[in-house]
């Protein structure tokens, strides 16, 4: 069966429909209060690359079900009134992975534009990978 609708139509809608935070905006934010840095990479990326100082990280595979409350997988921290910014390594994951969070009713989330790739071009601080993920 052929795909009829691709992945550059996919990223196009979800940029349509969520809050693009440009990278010196993101960096900005970092430290602000009710404001949460969800990192989605696999954790080999970490591993390698570094994250976001203070990330909570969410492999993008149990994102919804860490979301969603009536989840046994429920993660607390999704259920706390703060701002959402998701990022993965080149904004394509966190845009997909926001408009399905946006889709499942949550309005305090975003993602960062260029992901980790352009955090790290602009300069961002990255820290070590937690000993344990989310």
């Amino acid at each position: 069966m052929p795909v009829t609708k691709g992945i550059k139509e996919l990223l196009a809608e979800a940029n349509e429909a969520v809050r693009t935070v440009p990278t010196a905006e993101a960096i900005a934010m970092l430290g602000e209060d009710g404001v949460t840095f969800v990192d989605l990479r696999d954790p080999r990326e970490l591993e390698r690359d570094g994250m976001v100082p203070g990330a909570f990280h969410a492999t993008r595979g149990m994102l919804e079900f860490w979301v969603d409350p009536a989840s046994p997988y429920h993660k607390p921290i999704f259920a706390e009134d703060r701002q959402f910014v998701l990022y993965c390594a080149s904004g394509w994951r966190s845009a997909l992975s926001a408009k399905t969070l946006v889709d499942m009713g949550m309005t305090n989330v975003a993602h960062v534009e260029g992901g980790f790739t352009a955090w790290k071009q602009a300069d961002g601080p990255v820290g070590e990978k937690p000993s344990k993920a989310g």
